[in-house]
């Protein structure tokens, strides 16, 4: 089974951003989650939610 959720590391090494940056991208994903009514952990992100937010284009 994969990870079902990523960490900060995991999240900066994807985009190739700073710690900062990557906490900021987590925590407007997990702001959306909960809006959709989901659970979210605290310095983690859906690892599912992250991958297609990266994948969708406008």
């Amino acid at each position: 089974m994969s990870k079902m959720f990523m960490n900060v590391k995991e999240v900066m090494e994807v985009p190739e951003v700073s710690e900062s940056y990557a906490y900021k991208l987590m925590k407007r994903l997990n702001r959306e989650l909960q809006e959709m009514g989901c659970q979210t952990i605290v310095g983690k992100v859906a690892a599912n939610i992250f991958t297609n937010s990266f994948m969708e284009q406008d």
